[in-house]
């Protein structure tokens, strides 16, 4: 079954908390960059050693580059929390 995307945008990913959740995402990607951890294609996340849903902020303390495939490797819920 085909995902729809549109949908998925219109139920979950449009909220204003999802889109402040991936503004502070990408806030902390840049941030990495500029002090030169990681580079666009490096095969990189940037990871929150404590999750930003749990509380976790952008400082550069919680802060930390890991490869991709160990940071989406976790198993998830049928509602994508991590189990």
């Amino acid at each position: 079954m085909a995902r729809d995307y549109k949908k998925e945008y219109a139920n979950y990913q449009g909220r204003p908390e999802q889109i402040a959740n991936r503004a502070d995402r990408n806030a902390a990607r840049r941030h990495m960059e500029k002090k030169g951890v990681v580079r666009k294609g490096d095969g990189l996340d940037v990871d929150h050693k404590k999750p930003i849903a749990k509380g976790g902020g952008n400082g550069g303390g919680n802060l930390r580059a890991v490869p991709k495939s160990a940071n989406r490797s976790f198993a998830r819920t049928r509602s994508a929390g991590m189990k």
